[in-house]
């Protein structure tokens, strides 16, 4: 039913796993972790890309990041790497400053092991290794190496129906648990599922229940409220609150001594801003983020993410599942500064009033002495609606062009009305709709095409032809008539002495 959550590397390194991980209980104490803030906005971070981990952290304004992903090289190893690469073990040497600056500001990161790719080749921790211990011992060894107090568990696709993965899996999340508190530290864990629009599948229920029944405390259940491949219409904001909803309501069976507030500081969201890997269809916008941070604030809720960091940009209008890009107008890290005060518990900033402005249809024919209507579409983008003054330029002569009303509310529509004359010249044209709030323009082209009442017989001009006087082309609707040698001359454009004589439009 659930479809990927993401795209990841090409390939998996298939070097031998390393051994050596620290054991259970041993090795020199350190110091607890400071723990997350009780409710936290940590997006994730793809590792893979070579980006610097804390200098996305400081452009973007983010203190917490959610980092993707850890899992073995090969089907079988009980050795996690980031993104399975054995370039990157969990050492120092990998994103251990970063990860230490991040710290020394405040803030911390979230390891998270699994994703997709993970899950779909056998290299997620608990799939490929077989012994519990070992398990525990890979999650112990990122607790101590980067000092976090959390970890995120990415369980999707096979990884829901390995009924032996998911038992081994919560069986160390147990271990690590009672060797934390042995050690007088506190480690949390989270699982981040898919959804449907009204809570977890029964694939990801089962994977709670087993952890009830393992005696593992799972701290936050976290949703990913997208890629829902359900071909349906959604409005991305409301369908998180419905599957958050349906969430707190499971998690209340399994959970039945827990308050209502602490059922909802258990519930997480991972958001997909723009277009998802479904398609237009499941959009995230940016008018969709501060309605989903104030239900969240008003729910309580504990986590708040978005997959991913660098996906916080408007460099791929249209497109959809992009690692790199979100799809949709935005300005860079705008999503995350509307979700970053979430960690302070603050409410931010109301978004900056915008729209847009499309044409429906955006072209047109009409023979000469017709006329042609468009429809003058605006939307909001983010903030609340506005005036927007609608206007039309660049008609040529021979054509009329208005737009009626003049002015509409965001989100309301006008009219563009094209008319020809008789003496119109054929030609494709483009019109430009421009919309103007404030200091704020958006455009949209129309592109518009007047064609001849009657019939040209001439051959069309070609511009890299050779023609001599008394020779005759069709251009534009018109016919023309050489008055002398002639190459790579285009009808009607060399003015006064124009080497080719109108012989009016056919």
């Amino acid at each position: 039913m659930f479809r990927p959550l993401r795209s990841l590397v090409a390939g998996l390194a298939t070097a031998t796993a390393a051994a050596g991980l620290v054991t259970l209980g041993g090795g020199t104490a350190h110091a607890a972790a400071t723990p997350l803030p009780a409710h936290v906005f940590a997006p994730y971070f793809e590792t893979w890309t070579g980006d610097s981990l804390s200098g996305l952290a400081s452009a973007s304004g983010n203190k917490y990041l959610t980092m993707a992903f850890l899992q073995a090289a090969t089907k079988g190893s009980c050795t996690p790497y980031w993104s399975g690469d054995t370039s990157m073990p969990v050492a120092s040497s990998s994103f251990g400053a970063d990860i230490n600056t991040l710290q020394a500001g405040g803030g911390d990161v979230i390891p998270s092991f699994g994703g997709y790719t993970a899950d779909n080749t056998g290299t997620e921790i608990a799939d490929s290794c077989t012994d519990v211990a070992s398990i525990a011992a890979a999650y112990e060894n990122v607790v101590t190496t980067y000092n976090v107090s959390r970890i995120d568990l990415d369980i999707e696709d096979n990884s829901l129906t390995n009924t032996a993965g998911i038992d081994r899996r919560n069986k160390a999340v147990k271990m690590v648990q009672d060797w934390a508190a042995a050690n007088g530290r506190t480690v949390q864990f989270s699982y981040t599922l898919p959804t449907t629009t009204g809570g977890l599948a029964a694939s990801g229920l089962k994977v709670l229940r087993n952890a009830v029944t393992n005696g593992a405390r799972i701290d936050v259940a976290n949703l990913m409220t997208f890629d829902y491949y359900d071909n349906a219409a959604h409005d991305m904001a409301a369908d998180t609150a419905t599957a958050a909803q349906g969430l707190h309501d499971q998690l209340a069976t399994l959970y039945p001594s827990k308050t209502d507030a602490q059922l909802w500081g258990m519930v997480g969201v991972t958001e997909m801003p723009g277009i998802d890997d479904f398609g237009a269809a499941e959009t995230f916008t940016t008018a969709n983020a501060p309605t989903v941070y104030n239900w969240a604030v008003s729910k309580g809720i504990g986590t708040l993410s978005f997959w991913a960091l660098q996906r916080d940009n408007g460099g791929c209008p249209g497109q959809g599942g992009s690692d790199s890009c979100s799809g949709v107008a935005q300005s860079t890290w705008q999503f995350s500064h509307t979700f970053e005060p979430f960690s302070g518990g603050t409410t931010p900033p109301p978004p900056a009033n915008d729209f847009s402005v499309s044409l429906s249809p955006a072209s047109g024919s009409v023979a000469q002495g017709g006329s042609v209507t468009s429809s003058v579409r605006t939307a909001v983008v983010s903030g609340s609606a506005q005036s927007v003054s609608v206007s039309v330029a660049g008609a040529p002569a021979g054509v009329t062009a208005s737009v009626s009303p003049g002015s509409v509310t965001a989100g309301g529509s006008a009219t563009l009305s094209v008319a020809t004359t008789a003496t119109a010249a054929p030609g494709t044209y483009s019109l430009t709709v421009t919309g103007t709030a404030g200091s704020t323009t958006h455009t949209a082209t129309y592109t518009l095409t007047v064609t001849g009442t009657g019939t040209c017989t001439a051959a069309t001009w070609d511009k890299s032809a050779v023609y001599v006087g008394g020779n005759t082309v069709s251009w534009k609707g018109h016919t023309w008539k050489a008055k002398w040698w002639t190459t790579n001359e285009e009808p009607g454009t060399t003015g006064q002495w124009d080497v080719w004589q109108d012989l009016g439009a056919c």
